[in-house]
């Protein structure tokens, strides 16, 4: 089984990193630099601790009447493999996944392993976060730039939709 780095282990009863009651995992490691990123601590990929996919799984169960996870970081991208494990069980669960990254949707789709992963997305919340664009007014996003992305019917309809 693989092992995944986390800049900590796993966050319990979120309501701002997607709709509902949500773990949210804090991957760690991040090339995107974003200017005023809100969590530059999870940027060091040589940071945070590693933790045996197993070890996650376990924790998940242990909160089956949320809603959902969230992959959020660092840039979850860089952790395709273990994330499609983890992804795996969310969905036996039940549960709905929401992802956050610095890539565009359209960077995704022009990797076979990103895109493996991305099967497994319901919303997406891509592109950097610009400190510029910074706005409370985008629901779940940090800046305007950034789209909410149905992902099932983009993938789909083979064009962005978003929500």
């Amino acid at each position: 089984m693989d092992k995944i780095r986390l800049a900590r282990g796993l966050q319990t009863d979120s309501i701002v990193d997607g709709a509902g009651l949500r773990c949210v995992l804090w991957t760690q490691g991040c090339y995107h630099n974003c200017k005023g990123c809100h969590n530059p601590t999870t940027h060091d990929g040589n940071g945070g601790e590693l933790f045996d996919v197993e070890t996650v799984l376990t924790w998940m169960k242990r909160y089956a009447y949320h809603d959902g996870i969230t992959f959020s970081g660092g840039e979850p991208f860089l952790q395709v493999e273990p994330l499609i494990e983890i992804a795996k069980e969310a969905k036996a669960m039940g549960w709905n996944i929401w992802c956050y990254t610095g890539y565009v949707y359209e960077q995704l789709l022009e990797d076979e392993k990103k895109r493996a992963l991305l099967s497994y997305i319901d919303v997406l919340v891509d592109g950097p976060f610009i400190l510029e664009e910074k706005s409370m007014s985008v629901p779940f996003r940090g800046s305007k730039n950034q789209r909410l992305i149905d992902v099932k019917r983009s993938l789909e309809r083979k064009e962005i939709v978003e929500l």
